[in-house]
């Protein structure tokens, strides 16, 4: 008997796994358990960014003029077309160096997959798809480690340089600081929409187109030194990546749900249901942080909790200089950048205003 050949076409990568993309991390509350333990052990000085206020990279001083950005980030799949898989977890990670206001120099591939069920040319499809963006970042993939495992795991270590003075980190926001959000929110929205079949052409094109785009703002975001905090938001969300700048900053923050830019249909998609379970995960782990104003619904608490697999980054800057950042938002082709709130005085807090 002939041995038969899979159906590429017929594969669901998203169905070999668990969960997808940044909705994968594991929920704040747990995570602050998990790492509470992993403090205070002796820090090298030139260890100029680590764990403490958990912030998108770790950063090295290698001297007076340069400084080493190390990350690295890796997800099971939010999308079905492997292509697709790859070039969207190559954007993601490379994104932690961006919001450090770095430019990325290499990148490692880390790769587990089911061999006895994925065909191999999907696996080199996946590869090919992250090796496509770090040619669009103008980097190498220099090599990366690969294992056997029961889910599809794809990702990247990168590095990348920065001057040690013009590091962007997510605990320099000021009080009275504006905060400006590069991508509209919704991606695990539309994902969950993916998994139900109920996302159309037009909705996969616009999840695909956003979660490729590479935050390349940030490297820019560099040179200007009224530009004061820098993180990207995934997976735990706007909420949740704007507490982790409130804590770095000790400062509090506000934002105005009317100004918060959202991708097209995902409103009406998570009224309908299409919400993923980190979104409820999220909120259990910071909740008790956040203040809703009259008019907040849950509607719009699963779309601020929605985790982003490559979501935009989100800046806070001098108000007289927001111009400048919207400016080099849209000249980089983030259209949809906008002013959504302020950091305020205060303990660690977000309040959201209808």
């Amino acid at each position: 008997m002939a041995e038969m050949t899979p159906d590429v076409t017929a594969l669901r990568l998203t169905a070999f796994s668990h969960g997808g993309g940044c909705g994968c991390k594991i929920a704040p509350g747990v995570l602050a358990q998990i790492l509470r333990g992993a403090r205070g052990f002796p820090l090298p000085p030139e260890l100029m960014v680590g764990i403490e206020t958990s912030d998108d990279a770790a950063v090295y001083r290698l001297n007076d003029q340069q400084a080493l950005i190390a990350t690295t980030d890796f997800f099971m799949p939010i999308v079905d077309d492997p292509r697709d898989f790859g070039r969207i977890a190559a954007t993601n990670a490379i994104s932690d160096v961006y919001a450090m206001g770095g430019s990325p120099i290499m990148a490692l591939a880390l790769v587990g997959m089911p061999i006895d069920k994925l065909p191999m040319e999907v696996i080199a499809s996946i590869l090919d798809g992250g090796s496509s963006v770090c040619a669009a970042a103008g980097i190498p993939v220099a090599g990366g480690h690969t294992i056997d495992c029961v889910e599809p795991i794809y990702g990247l270590v990168v590095l990348g340089l920065a001057h040690p003075d013009k590091i962007k980190t997510n605990a320099g926001a000021r009080a009275g600081d504006c905060l400006v959000l590069g991508k509209p929110l919704g991606v695990g929205v539309l994902s969950a929409a993916l998994k139900k079949g109920a996302l159309d052409a037009t909705g996969y094109a616009a999840m695909i187109a956003s979660t490729t785009q590479l935050n390349t703002p940030g490297k820019l975001f560099a040179e200007l030194p009224a530009v004061h905090a820098i993180t990207d938001v995934t997976g735990f969300g706007l909420l949740g990546h704007l507490l982790e700048v409130c804590r770095g900053s000790g400062l509090s923050a506000s934002i105005d749900m009317r100004s918060v830019p959202l991708l097209a249909g995902v409103a009406s998609l998570a009224q309908a249901g299409c919400v993923t379970g980190a979104s409820a995960r999220n909120w259990a782990g910071y909740g008790h942080e956040v203040s809703l104003s009259a008019g907040i619904t849950p509607l719009h608490q699963s779309l601020l909790t929605d985790p982003q697999t490559s979501g935009g980054l989100l800046v806070a800057c001098a108000p007289e200089r927001v111009d400048a950042v919207l400016a080099i938002f849209r000249a980089e082709g983030f259209s949809e950048a906008a002013v959504i709130g302020q950091m305020t005085a205060g303990a660690a807090h977000v309040t959201v205003n209808a």
